[in-house]
């Protein structure tokens, strides 16, 4: 892609109403622009990240035996108020987006898809012989916040994975929950996160076992404590939920200091951003939502179920908070928007333009990404734009080496730079 057939509107200065890296980043960018409040239009840059996060995450998933579907937006209130979600004490009422169809019906704009799920399930399940199952969705969902803030780090609407499990009995469905556990360590790690588990509140989803995900970052919203042993568990190996459930990890709200076994000097108290959470269900929903399987002895019963969030879109702004420098965004290799951008210092020079689009069809036939800056700007502006986007490589080709057949190197992550010979560079990027 040539810089000047693009659409990336960049900014020079830090937006006023931006306070966290990640907003402050992804507008200046070119990735997201503001439509209302706590509403973002995502850009051809923003959105290329945004598919990447979401085809890790779909992978992971699909590895793990979950099976993908689709569910609609909108969402009848009756479901609900089914499950009790809607219209009792400490329901999501003030969270959800109502609307009346012509017909007087009430609908919810989709907010998260127990009932919907559970629905599904009860009209097309009748025995416990198709079980386990796992199903899950990648979509867009809307949540009324008071006081959206730091971009799409707290916006209403946002990309979300929702994964929901149904299995026979608790024994059954802590194993599918376990299954979730260690697939999203694998989904963070492959997005270049440490994201550490630590047990949380159940809230309103119910159920008696749950996990946060949290990314350590400064601007975090969350507090959390754990162990330092904890880090070194999750550098390991092979983790797996009964070994982390050994060592101290907790949320704020399940944090007791009074009893807390760890000795402070042992204790971390840390800011994070939640990425993720996993709630194991019980029968909540299953009963709620009138669910009756019939087990070996033709008896019924209810499946256990879990539910599973990842937020895809806020996941793009912790990697921002986890990567960046002052200089602007640092992406990891697996969700970077392009694998390398060629920076053409003199376009009209034919050595240059030859040069450049020699590397630019010699990286597109080994199909990796690239960012051509084919545009009349200064050499300044030129390379703090691509310092800003982040990609992983950077490579400036001039007139004075590419008359000696070479260009110069830039590796984003730490800022390395090195002169090589067009074929050395060529050898480099194909296989980075």
């Amino acid at each position: 892609m040539y810089l000047t057939q693009y659409f990336l509107p960049l900014l020079k200065d830090d937006p006023k109403d931006a306070v966290v890296a990640s907003h402050r980043l992804m507008l200046r960018a070119g990735m997201i622009r503001q439509l209302a409040s706590g509403l973002y239009n995502w850009l051809p840059l923003g959105h290329k990240v945004l598919k990447k996060v979401e085809q890790v995450i779909r992978e992971e998933m699909n590895n793990a035996g979950a099976l993908e579907i689709l569910m609609p937006s909108m969402q009848p209130v009756d479901l609900w108020k089914k499950s009790g979600r809607y219209g009792a004490e400490g329901d999501l009422s003030s969270e959800m987006l109502i609307l009346t169809d012509r017909n007087g019906n009430e609908l919810t704009y989709c907010p998260t898809a127990e009932e919907v799920v559970a629905d599904l399930f009860k009209s097309t399940v009748q025995s416990y012989k198709d079980l386990p199952k796992n199903l899950y969705q990648i979509s867009w969902k809307f949540r009324d916040e008071i006081r959206p803030r730091f971009g799409i780090m707290r916006a209403r609407e946002f990309l979300m994975k929702d994964a929901y499990s149904f299995d026979i009995d608790e024994a059954a469905a802590l194993v599918s929950y376990e299954k979730m556990f260690i697939a999203y360590l694998k989904v963070f790690k492959r997005l270049g996160l440490r994201a550490m588990p630590v047990k949380a509140d159940t809230g309103s989803m119910g159920g008696d076992l749950s996990h946060e995900f949290h990314v350590l970052a400064e601007n975090g919203e969350s507090t959390i404590f754990f162990e330092e042993d904890a880090e070194r568990y999750l550098d390991s190996a092979e983790v797996d939920i009964e070994g982390f459930n050994k060592f101290y990890a907790n949320e704020k709200e399940k944090h007791d200091p009074k009893s807390c076994p760890i000795p402070a000097s042992k204790l971390l108290t840390k800011k994070g951003i939640e990425v993720g959470h996993i709630f194991y269900l019980g029968d909540k929903y299953s009963k709620s939502m009138g669910i009756n399987l019939q087990d070996k002895e033709g008896k019924l019963f209810n499946p256990k179920m879990g539910c599973y969030g990842i937020g895809a879109s806020r996941l793009v702004a912790a990697i921002i908070e986890a990567s960046n420098d002052e200089k602007g965004i640092i992406w990891p290799v697996s969700v970077s928007p392009f694998d390398a951008a060629i920076v053409n210092l003199r376009p009209g020079n034919s050595i240059c333009d030859d040069m450049a689009a020699d590397l630019y069809d010699a990286m597109r036939s080994h199909e990796k990404d690239v960012l051509v800056d084919d545009t009349e700007n200064s050499i300044g502006h030129k390379l703090s734009s691509m310092e800003l986007i982040g990609v992983p490589w950077i490579i400036i080709i001039g007139p004075k080496l590419a008359a000696e057949n070479m260009v110069e190197v830039i590796k984003r992550q730490t800022g390395e730079r090195r002169e090589l010979s067009i074929e050395a560079a060529k050898s480099l990027l194909v296989s980075n």
